[in-house]
């Protein structure tokens, strides 16, 4: 069940600025170690969590979108993953759930574990889980977060990822699974 700090913009008067969420900073091994908001991760560059979730169709597709331009990070670039910041106390699987249902309307399914990985970007250092779940039904991207989306098969997605911006955190994510998949 999302508390205030999950609430989108679109979703009243009540609900609170995006940049307000409050995130766990965590350490070097993944330990919380203090609390701050959004705005504070991202300007001070905080080692924070986040979920990624590799959303498939029956025939083995994709998932693939391109952010919106006014996203506060990586904005306009394309992205395999479904996912985002996990909120404080939440945990990777409670915002693999949650990023799927939001970001693409996909509920239901139990996405699978697969590996946590730490980022060592500058401008997103990050602890994240990656996860995976096939889904067989309707994709709904939230417009306020996808410019636009398809499911490409692999290769085509392989092909893409030498043509088209993808997000730097997110494609090492994926290039891992790929290495772990071999």
């Amino acid at each position: 069940m999302p508390d205030k700090y999950h609430l989108s913009a679109t979703k009243g008067a009540d609900a609170i600025d995006p940049s307000d969420e409050i995130l766990d900073v965590v350490d070097e091994h993944d330990r919380v170690i203090g609390r701050a908001s959004r705005r504070e991760v991202r300007a001070r560059r905080l080692l924070h969590r986040f979920a990624a979730v590799l959303c498939r169709d029956p025939a083995g597709r994709v998932y693939v979108h391109r952010r919106v331009d006014d996203k506060d990070v990586y904005p306009g670039m394309y992205d395999m993953f479904a996912g985002g910041v996990l909120g404080a106390g939440e945990t990777y699987q409670e915002a693999a759930v949650r990023e799927l249902a939001e970001e693409l309307g996909v509920v239901g399914p139990r996405p699978r574990f697969l590996f946590k990985h730490r980022y060592r970007g500058a401008e997103n250092p990050s602890w994240s889980a990656a996860f995976e779940v096939t889904w067989d039904g309707p994709v709904r991207p939230q417009a306020s977060e996808i410019a636009w989306g398809a499911f490409l098969d692999d290769d085509e997605l392989l092909a893409r990822l030498e043509e088209w911006p993808f997000v730097p955190d997110g494609l090492e994510v994926y290039r891992r699974y790929l290495a772990e998949e071999r």
